[in-house]
């Protein structure tokens, strides 16, 4: 057995965990913007072609992830970056979350999951009150993770995903809380 599948069964320690504000060129967010491209190409290169995914995390301006409209969330374990996500503005009172990411190494640990609650938090204390993210025809895990986490599909469930292009989902953020 390799060190790897004991790694994905190690339960969250809260105390080795840090959630981090980061700006896009911060070298802590590099691993989520390289496993990222890499996933993408491995999943939709034979569709969009090689080094589309390179074009797709460039579309959007660094800038548009920074305060006081958006945010990158790195979080890290013991110093390591392990999963991120970030939002931008939508529209006024829409956050759109993006480049939502778990190393490859830490999957199936919960930590989506907490990407999700923390984005989530702080876009309602940014003022948000909705969300709207996309993920792809062939990520069905990320399907399954805003299904269960109560984001609304936008679309039909039932049609073939590569039929659909981009999944849209939404969620409403409960009131602020003052």
């Amino acid at each position: 057995m390799t060190a790897e599948p004991e790694l994905k069964r190690r339960p969250l320690d809260p105390a080795a965990l840090a959630v981090l504000n980061l700006p896009m060129h911060d070298p802590r967010v590099r691993p989520l913007l390289d496993e990222l491209a890499v996933e993408y190409d491995t999943r939709y290169g034979d569709l969009f072609g090689r080094g589309a995914a390179a074009e797709e995390l460039n579309r959007y301006p660094a800038a548009e992830f920074e305060e006081p409209r958006g945010a990158l969330l790195v979080i890290q374990e013991n110093g390591e970056s392990i999963a991120g996500g970030a939002f931008r503005r939508y529209d006024a009172a829409t956050a759109e979350l993006k480049r939502i990411w778990t190393h490859s190494a830490h999957r199936r640990r919960g930590l989506a999951r907490l990407v999700l609650a923390e984005l989530e938090a702080l876009a309602g204390r940014r003022g948000y009150t909705r969300l709207y993210l996309t993920t792809g025809p062939r990520q069905p895990e990320a399907k399954h993770l805003y299904l269960t986490t109560g984001y609304e599909p936008q679309f039909d469930l039932a049609a073939d995903p590569e039929t659909i292009g981009p999944l849209a989902f939404t969620k409403e953020l409960p009131a602020a809380q003052n």
